[in-house]
């Protein structure tokens, strides 16, 4: 089994949901906390979903060299400590990274031995419904997320794996597999982003002139 695995998914295509599913069933596999200088939600807590820092605190150990990754995504900013990583793989377990497209991106060129795996939501449409359902954020941040989660899907032909999250347990299941360095019997990325994002074969058709 490969001891680095990172999940990145659009905001409310539910990887966190599913990544604390797969810790729950694999005991040698923990995740990376990130920090974060975004607002807690709901009864979120500092040091077990995110380690909330204010922006100061977030520059001050970003350019003291403390993370391994760091990004502004929807206005706030995410990074990964060195530290907590190597206390992890030090004790022989497997790590996985709960991170944004740009934030794998950097992370792998420290980590190219790095399993990327993408968490898609079934349709745009049903990522809007869950982002509207949830009700954590203001119309104006939701629009910003659906926003942004088209481009954050076409980043995924980079990674290795795409998980349609449609049935929690099937996906979950799915992700535990790929986890434990089983076969994956699926299409690769960039084949399940031209079914989901019907656009990108419009642009690959030649123009007539």
């Amino acid at each position: 089994m490969a001891n680095l695995f990172v999940v990145s998914a659009p905001s409310g295509a539910g990887k966190s949901t599913l990544t604390q599913r797969v810790i729950d069933r694999i005991p040698d596999i923990q995740l990376s906390i990130s920090c974060t200088t975004r607002p807690i939600r709901g009864d979120e807590q500092h040091g077990r979903e995110y380690y909330f820092l204010t922006q100061e605190e977030f520059f001050e150990r970003r350019n003291a060299g403390d993370f391994l990754e760091s990004a502004q995504v929807h206005g706030n900013y995410y990074g990964t400590s060195k530290e907590y990583v190597q206390k992890i793989l030090d004790q022989g377990k497997s790590v996985i990274f709960d991170i944004d497209v740009q934030g794998a991106a950097n992370l792998r060129q420290t980590y190219p031995e790095a399993v990327l795996i993408f968490i898609a939501p079934p349709s745009v449409e049903e990522l809007e419904r869950r982002l509207r359902e949830r009700k954590t954020d203001d119309p104006r941040e939701i629009e910003k997320r659906l926003s942004n989660a088209r481009g954050e899907m076409v980043e995924a032909k980079h990674y290795n794996y795409m998980i349609i999250n449609d049935d929690l347990e099937v996906a979950t299941n799915e992700l535990e597999v790929v986890i434990k360095g089983k076969p994956l019997d699926k299409s690769s990325p960039a084949e399940v982003l031209k079914r989901l994002l019907p656009e990108l074969n419009d642009e690959q058709k030649p123009h007539k002139k």
